[in-house]
């Protein structure tokens, strides 16, 4: 009934975030992080692997795999506008697995 809801995706290029997942803020995000982590850049992953998506590591690194929400009376504590997300920046499509541990609080 209250505790903590602990949501982690096991992949290197994912990450668990929360957004007002409206289309202006979606379209910022990405733009923020093209300047952060653009995707063309020539990243030392893409010369010892030999793929491309240095951008996806560096950026699933900055916004982290885990994310952790309050649970309150059995429903989530999210801001009326915030959603929980997964953002999936490898260049191409992968299967993912979100784990998620719930994590009881007892009443005194």
């Amino acid at each position: 009934k209250d505790g903590v809801v602990h949501l982690f995706v096991s992949g290197y290029t994912a990450a668990l975030t929360t957004i007002e997942y409206e289309q202006g803020l979606i379209e910022d995000l990405k733009m923020a992080l093209e300047k952060i982590a653009p995707e063309e850049a020539d990243y030392k992953h893409h010369q010892r692997w030999g793929d491309h998506n240095g951008a996806a590591h560096i950026r699933a690194a900055l916004m982290k795999p885990c994310l952790s929400v309050p649970i309150e009376d059995g429903e989530l504590i999210l801001g009326t506008w915030q959603q929980i997300v997964l953002i999936d920046f490898d260049e191409k499509p992968r299967e993912r697995e979100i784990i998620v541990k719930i994590i009881e609080v007892q009443p005194r």
